[in-house]
């Protein structure tokens, strides 16, 4: 088995393709060791001491190191991890699942979609769907629809893209763009 590596717009994450599904459906992020409890491999990963975010995309995983740590020593680690991980084909999470593992949803929701607005947020979330979720997976993250009040479209970065240094131009020049040209009750796209 051969694990590659990519390097993402955050200098601080890598991205790991083992070259196999890694989740089958949907996206799990683990920002502290506690919360990497959940999985062997986010806590394996999180035992090396240096790392400070782990997320599990459909065929990746990336890996965010703490401030100055050398990837040239932490990379060979993270890999070993893996390889040991997916040769073994031990289960992703404790208990062999995701279930009964908290995932983001409507209670994590910055405002409460309004029910006369669920066109609008039917397309906004085509749009996240189609165009915008498979560009940011290309660069090691996710994106998750927050909720849509007044013309503003709450989205939150995840994985490489959630610590990224030009997330923010992301959002307002990329995403927020593209929001605005295909629905135009779209003002505004804001971090949530």
């Amino acid at each position: 088995m051969f694990i590659e590596t990519e390097t993402t717009p955050n200098p601080a994450t890598l991205k790991f393709l083992p070259g196999q599904q890694v989740m089958p459906s949907g996206t799990r992020e683990f920002a502290s060791p506690e919360a990497a409890e959940a999985s062997p491999l986010a806590q394996a990963i999180f035992d090396t001491g240096e790392v400070t975010g782990v997320f599990f995309g459909r065929d990746f995983v990336s890996v965010s190191a703490a401030p100055g740590v050398n990837w040239a020593t932490l990379k060979p680690q993270v890999v070993s991890i893996l390889l040991d991980h997916f040769v073994s084909e031990a289960p992703l999470f404790a208990g062999g699942d995701a279930s009964g593992i908290s995932v983001p949803g409507e209670d994590d929701m910055v405002v409460q979609d309004r029910p006369e607005d669920a066109d609008v947020i039917a397309q906004i979330n085509d749009l996240l769907e189609t165009r915008v979720r498979p560009a940011v997976a290309g660069d090691g993250g996710d994106i998750v629809y927050r909720g849509f009040s007044e013309g503003i479209v709450y989205l939150q970065m995840q994985g490489a893209c959630a610590g990224c240094p030009s997330s923010t131009a992301t959002l307002k020049q990329g995403i927020e763009g593209l929001l605005k040209h295909y629905v135009p009750e779209v003002v505004e796209v804001r971090a949530a």
